[in-house]
């Protein structure tokens, strides 16, 4: 695909496959496009890898904080699980949610939980707020340890962020599924890797092996999700979609 930016005539043209498409620059289908790209070629240049929160790294689209933040104060939930932990920046930002709305805490795990960001994490202000588990997050074991944190009638919500090939992330659906809470969400993220095979810094299998297909061969088998993108509580304008890293990656217990 080709695409021309043209500010003096205010048209974005875009040519694919032989074929021409014009569109008014100042408009919502050419904002989708440019959205795009810019979060394609931002992915590449390492863009998620210049953010922190309180602190910590946090190597996540702003955009996609910000969303999840809306969803998490509509659903308000005792326990928020992510699987990848990293520098724990994310950890720290859902558990600065459950500071701010006095409900909630957060269960972090990771395969490997490297000691200096451990003890970044432990030191933290927040940490009394925070539950680390490390070991595989399919590990029988540690789905038992999650699972001892969780108190009858809690509300969960779960976001998938560790291996994202489509193996892996199958099997963190099969397996947390059964916790999310009616109402409330697992979220399998980088769901963007299936544009990614293309560019400098990707691989050509992740046009079939990315979360996308993960969530979609498990919503086929469990129809008590649903695979949407949670509505805007706020909206003046006549976007619709998500600037995302999280491609169909919220799934919702109905």
């Amino acid at each position: 695909m080709r695409i021309i930016i043209d500010t003096s005539t205010r048209i974005l043209r875009v040519e694919r496959d032989g074929s021409f498409h014009e569109l008014p620059l100042y408009s919502d289908e050419a904002f989708e496009i440019i959205s795009q790209q810019w979060v394609v070629v931002g992915w590449n240049q390492k863009y998620p890898y210049t953010f922190s929160w309180l602190g910590r790294p946090i190597i996540q689209l702003p955009e996609d904080l910000i969303r999840i933040q809306e969803v998490i104060f509509r659903v308000k939930p005792d326990v928020i699980v992510e699987t990848g932990v990293a520098h724990g920046g994310s950890l720290v930002f859902y558990a600065s949610l459950c500071k701010a709305m006095n409900k909630g805490r957060v269960i972090g795990i990771d395969v490997d939980i490297r000691p200096h960001n451990r003890k970044a994490i432990e030191s933290h202000e927040l940490f009394p707020l925070i539950t680390l588990i490390e070991g595989s997050s399919t590990d029988p074991v540690v789905v038992s340890m999650v699972e001892k944190q969780i108190r009858p009638g809690d509300t969960v919500l779960i976001v998938l962020d560790s291996c994202h090939s489509k193996e892996h992330v199958l099997k963190e659906l099969d397996t947390y599924h059964k916790l999310v809470s009616q109402g409330s969400y697992i979220v399998a993220a980088d769901g963007i890797m299936r544009f990614l095979h293309d560019v400098p810094r990707g691989n050509p299998e992740w046009t079939s092996d990315n979360p996308v297909e993960a969530v979609r061969e498990f919503a086929s088998k469990h129809p008590e999700f649903v695979v949407e993108q949670p509505e805007w509580p706020f909206n003046e304008s006549t976007l619709r979609k998500n600037v995302t890293h999280w491609n169909n990656g919220f799934l919702r217990r109905v």
